[in-house]
């Protein structure tokens, strides 16, 4: 049954390009994928699959029954886009100002619907059922996981599989890994309130860039002074808001950053450690400072014997040049809220181009045949999952 579903999924590559470059072109923001969800809906509805529309949001999810008995898998894939204008030069550009899918969900959705589709046209000879579960929502918190499984996407689902192409390693490539892969991934906002003035009399002011400024470098050492060097963690300031005429001491300044952790005890002292940080320098300088700290998707975490299944599967599939163990990820990601709730696990599927950009880049784009090798991996996860009695 597997050299079916990779023959078909062979002949079904020309038309996963040609989904992928569609969304690429109309991409959507997280929350607002509505044509996106009804281009989703459509092609199961086409095709005869049982389809649900609306769950949780704007997810999607299908469902595909074998012809006999057995355990029900499901596979996830993200849709939503990121505001960012992308400057690439290729026929497949955005034509939505500002908004680009720049992290390869156009991918993974053209990557699960035609793995979908192949299994539909197998299932009388396949053993079990099969969710397909298309998520909104992935770039934003809280996501659309949370919403999606509170709307009974997981229900009856004994284990979950999922992918992400990933532009910086290179094609050919499948990487898993045994427990966490990706970070819990929080951010917080910091508003100093100073006492503004004039520039030429600085005694008269609280001056907030200042304050701002001396907690950028405070914060800089919790990690390196506060986390056990055994641990992992990052404090990243990624704004810093202080707008005045160049001649006047500013009022207010703002911080706005992100916190990546792996262990739940780290992400807690990181969250005390700020505010002990943000207080004492509010004390020391006699002014007001307010301290958000918002928890985002918490750290995917792999099961052992799910990840050890999917490696052997991935050896399995021609197109896999190499399948070794990765690294973890600081990068978040909300397939953490399903590993929380049912086994499975999530991998990298290496999707370097000759010119790599990073995730999130202007000019992001990944080799269209890494789709091929994540759909074989997935459908053949999926397909193997029926026969392995250990799970």
């Amino acid at each position: 049954m597997k050299q079916q579903l990779f023959e078909k999924l062979d002949s079904a590559y020309e038309d996963m390009v040609v989904i992928r470059r569609h969304l690429h072109m109309h991409p959507e923001l997280s929350f607002k994928e509505v044509k996106t969800a009804q281009y989703i809906h459509d092609f199961y509805a086409d095709l005869g699959i049982e389809v649900r529309a609306g769950v949780g949001g704007n997810g999607v999810v299908a469902r595909v029954k074998g012809g006999r008995p057995g355990k029900t898998v499901a596979l996830r894939a993200d849709f939503d886009a990121l505001p960012i204008q992308d400057e690439k030069e290729v026929p497949y550009k955005s034509t939505i100002p500002g908004v680009m899918h720049a992290c390869g969900h156009d991918g993974h959705t053209a990557t699960l619907l035609q793995v979908a589709k192949a299994i539909h046209e197998l299932r009388e000879d396949l053993a079990g059922e099969y969710v397909f579960i298309h998520q909104h929502a992935e770039e934003f918190a809280p996501g659309g996981a949370i919403s999606m499984i509170e709307d009974g996407c997981l229900d009856g689902v004994d284990a979950i599989f999922g992918t992400h192409l990933w532009s910086m390693t290179p094609a050919g490539t499948i990487e898993y890994l045994t427990g966490p892969i990706m970070a819990a991934a929080d951010r917080f906002s910091i508003k100093v309130q100073g006492a503004g003035g004039h520039g030429a009399s600085p005694h008269e002011t609280k001056d907030a860039i200042v304050i701002a400024s001396q907690l950028v470098m405070n914060l800089q050492q919790l990690v390196s002074r506060r986390v056990n060097p055994i641990d992992s963690a990052v404090l990243s300031i990624g704004s810093f808001v202080a707008e005045n005429a160049f001649n006047i001491i500013a009022d207010t300044a703002t911080l706005g950053g992100t916190v990546r952790t792996f262990n739940p005890e780290i992400r807690d002292l990181m969250e005390v450690e700020m505010k002990r940080v943000v207080d004492g320098t509010a004390l020391a300088h006699n002014c007001t400072i307010e301290f958000s700290y918002h928890r985002g998707y918490p750290a995917v975490v792999n099961h052992a014997a799910e990840t050890e299944f999917l490696k052997t599967v991935a050896e399995s599939v021609p197109e896999a040049q190499r399948v070794v163990e990765s690294i973890p990820q600081m990068g978040g990601e909300d397939f953490a809220y399903y590993l929380e709730k049912v086994p499975g696990t999530f991998f990298f599927t290496g999707a370097m181009t000759a010119q790599p950009y990073p995730h999130h880049h202007p000019k992001f784009d990944f080799d269209e045949k890494a789709m091929l090798l994540a759909a074989k991996t997935l459908g053949a996860a999926a397909i193997d999952y029926q026969a392995n009695e250990t799970l």
